[in-house]
This record gives C-alpha cells, structure tokens and sequence, in this order.
C-alpha cells in the first residue's frame, strides 16, 4: 500500500481532532477512524465517517411498536428478531462513509451495488496514479470448467511467470503511452515543450483495468450487509473479498451486536425452497428421499445435499 504525502498529512491531521459530540459513538470503530487497512498491493480501506451505532437500531425499532406494546426485552433480542424475520427498515437509520482505493475492474463489478452514495476519483481532472494491481501467483487461476464467473486450478510454473509478466508488461506500456499521449510524466514533469497534451479525459482510454482508482463510497447499514452478503462469501472473486473482509471487521467494531446476528442469519445460513423443505422434512421422518420424484433441477438437488451434508450427489 502506498499513500501520497498529502494523504499521509490528511490522515493525521483527521486522527488529531478532538471533537465533542452529543451523538451515539461506537468506540471500536473510533479506534481506527481514518486509519488507512491495507488491501492487496497498492490498495486501502478507511472508514471516514459513520452515524449511529446498535442503539439507533433499538430506537427507530421501537417507536413503531407504541408505548407499553414493546415485546423484546433486550437491544440483542430485539436485533435478532429483526434480523430473523427480514425487518430492514430500522437497520437504514446507521450509515457509514469509506474512503477505498482499489483496482478499475473491481470498481467495476462493485458499483454494480446500486443503493450507495459515490464519488470517484475523476481522471478527466487529474492523472492516474502510476499503480498496477499485480496478483500473487497462488491467485492465478485458469477458468472454471463449471462456472462460467469462477476460477479453476492454479496456474503454476513457467504459465503463471509468462501471464504476471504480460500484467505487468501491458501495465507499464499503456501507462507510458498514457504520460506520452498527456504530455506528462507520473513526476509532473513535461515530455515535450513544443508538444500539447492530450485531453486526460481521452488519454485515459488507454489504460488497463488493473489501474487503480480511489473512491468515497456511503452506505447505509441494510445495503452495507447486503454487500458484505455477497462479496465476504467465499464464492466470490478474491480480489473483491478481499476488500469485504476488512469491511467485515469495521461492521464488528461498529455495531457488534448487529454483526452477530448477521453471521447467524445471512452469513452463517442458507435459503431453501418449498420443494427443498419437503425433502428436508421428509429426512427428518427417516423417510428415502429421490432426485427423480424430487421436482429439483441436478443443479439445485446437489446445492440441496451440500448444505445438508449429504454425500448422494449427482454428478
């Protein structure tokens, strides 16, 4: 990870301030405010602001329930019950701001996550930074055979050294071309005094998707675990999850209660169909249970036996 000198400057004027405040902290979270966690090579996460803690949740929960009808006794039996029976609304009253620094193509596939608030760094108005996601060789991976998203084996030896070197040769390329097309070394020196630059907003074109981008992106609390749902899976690509572990661990230090009935009713759980929950019951009753009268697709009958620990999968 590498931060600039003005970041470096702006972080530590950001942890020095001393600010009294009436509002609901959450001091976990206050201990790494600003603070900036690695993430892959050049890449970061920080949280830079928040509003609200476990107790808003409480709150706005229970102003629907009317005096004297209140039926949950505690905040972490009230979350839970929450949580359990899909309520969303009261999660919406936390948000959270991060400042991330990650590559183009996994900006890409993260903004797909549409209910957050975005401000990129503009490369129409200044110049990438000169900074290349390069994979370590354990992440190689050919293409799945069976998932058309996923990743197969490991690429290994003389494979994997022959494509790190296209990445980082291509890299490099573009990037020159870039700083000559502008006109401008990464240093902000001049190419050339009797040549002008190309428009940044054109030259940028030419870079490659590992490039990386910065951007502050907020949230609130449902769509944050609706993200973390998804991208912490281990199903999802390394590269995003990366990033979804260290937010993971910011959504402990921020609301913990709410983070443990996360894991125990999204993360930790599953989702299964009528048709699944006969074969389930049908388990239970010590009754044989078939593929062929089951109405199940191979697809979701195997997904079915997985959860459910059982070994007669169809291959």
């Amino acid at each position: 990870m590498k931060l600039t000198t003005h970041q470096k400057q702006d972080i530590k004027n950001q942890q020095s301030q001393q600010n009294q405040t009436k509002r609901v902290t959450a001091p976990e979270l206050e201990n790494i405010l600003y603070e900036a966690i690695p993430a892959l090579d050049h890449g970061f996460v920080r949280v830079v602001d928040y509003m609200g803690n476990d107790t808003s949740i409480v709150q706005s929960a229970r102003v629907s329930y009317g005096k004297g009808t209140k039926q949950v006794s505690t905040d972490q039996g009230l979350i839970k019950y929450l949580m359990r029976h899909w309520h969303s609304t009261p999660f919406e009253m936390c948000e959270i701001k991060y400042h991330i620094k990650l590559p183009i193509f996994i900006a890409r596939q993260w903004i797909r996550h549409r209910t957050a608030n975005v401000n990129e760094y503009s490369a129409r108005y200044s110049i990438l930074d000169k900074e290349f996601y390069l994979p370590s060789q354990k992440n190689l991976a050919a293409q799945s055979t069976s998932n058309r998203q996923g990743r197969g084996d490991i690429l290994k030896g003389e494979q994997a050294s022959e494509v790190l070197k296209l990445l980082k040769n291509d890299a490099e390329r573009t990037y020159e071309n870039y700083e000559t097309m502008l006109n401008e070394r990464f240093d902000g020196s001049t190419i050339d005094e009797n040549k002008k630059g190309l428009a940044r907003e054109l030259a940028r074109m030419n870079l490659t998707l590992n490039t990386y981008t910065q951007w502050y992106w907020k949230t609130d609390l449902l769509n944050l675990m609706n993200f973390l749902r998804l991208r912490a899976d281990s199903h999802a690509q390394y590269e995003i999850r990366v990033y979804a572990d260290i937010m993971l661990d910011t959504l402990k230090r921020w609301v913990p209660i709410t983070y443990d009935a996360f894991l125990d009713y999204r993360v930790g759980s599953t989702e299964i169909s009528s048709k699944g929950l006969k074969i389930v019951k049908n388990l239970i009753r010590g009754k044989n249970v078939d593929y062929e009268k089951s109405g199940l697709s191979k697809r979701e009958w195997n997904e079915l036996m997985t959860t459910l620990g059982q070994e007669d999968k169809l291959l």
